[in-house]
């Protein structure tokens, strides 16, 4: 059912991408009112001509050209995206950019608050979940994949523990590929099991 006139829905979409090991969140700074000249999250008016998670997938990809990613319903929406894949809209208008999630402004609209709950959210599913899936592309490292739940977590992981935490859970398997990073002997590469949202 459209929303009346007397009310106003819009959602909001925190897309978050792991780079160079810390949290991201991509903002677009605003070039009208309200809130004018504040970086704020992505989101649009609901006219209720399609579904809240159809404007939210919309929306996503207006923002970061990408579709097929980890999207769920929080009290707004949350993305988990490869940063490698995405292509950020290039218009002087309400720029998207990312930040640091450990490092944000007072952003508009109370806008902290959500990205901190969507944060906490994919930490607390990190333990029952495969959805860091969104965040590694195809084949990864296990270091590679170490780096997303530290950036996730705020802490280190012992490298041993992480390794056989992984492993034991089913949620990865290990690929014919190899990968040479620097010197370094040539590292194994994995890969998700299913790139679809699993509880363990």
């Amino acid at each position: 059912m459209p929303p009346d006139a007397s009310s106003s829905v819009a959602t909001i979409v925190v897309i978050l991408a792991v780079t160079e090991g810390r949290l991201q969140v991509l903002l677009v700074h605003r070039t009208g009112p309200p809130e004018q000249g504040r970086w704020a999250l992505p989101g649009g008016r609901w006219d209720g001509s399609e579904s809240l998670e159809a404007l939210a997938t919309r929306k996503l990809v207006e923002e970061t050209g990408v579709a097929d990613v980890y999207l769920e319903q929080l009290f707004t929406y949350f993305a988990l995206v490869e940063a490698s894949k995405v292509r950020l809209r290039e218009e002087e208008a309400w720029h998207p950019a990312w930040q640091p999630v450990d490092a944000l402004p007072p952003l508009a609209f109370d806008n902290n608050r959500v990205i901190e709950q969507a944060r906490s959210r994919v930490g607390a599913k990190l333990d029952y979940t495969n959805i860091a899936y969104g965040l590694v592309p195809e084949q990864f490292t296990l270091r590679e994949l170490q780096v997303v739940y530290e950036a996730i977590l705020r802490k280190p992981l012992d490298r041993r523990n992480f390794r056989k935490r992984m492993l034991s859970a089913g949620i990865i398997e290990a690929t014919a590929e190899r990968r040479r990073t620097g010197a370094h002997r040539p590292a194994q590469l994995f890969r998700f099991v299913s790139r679809e949202p699993v509880i363990l």
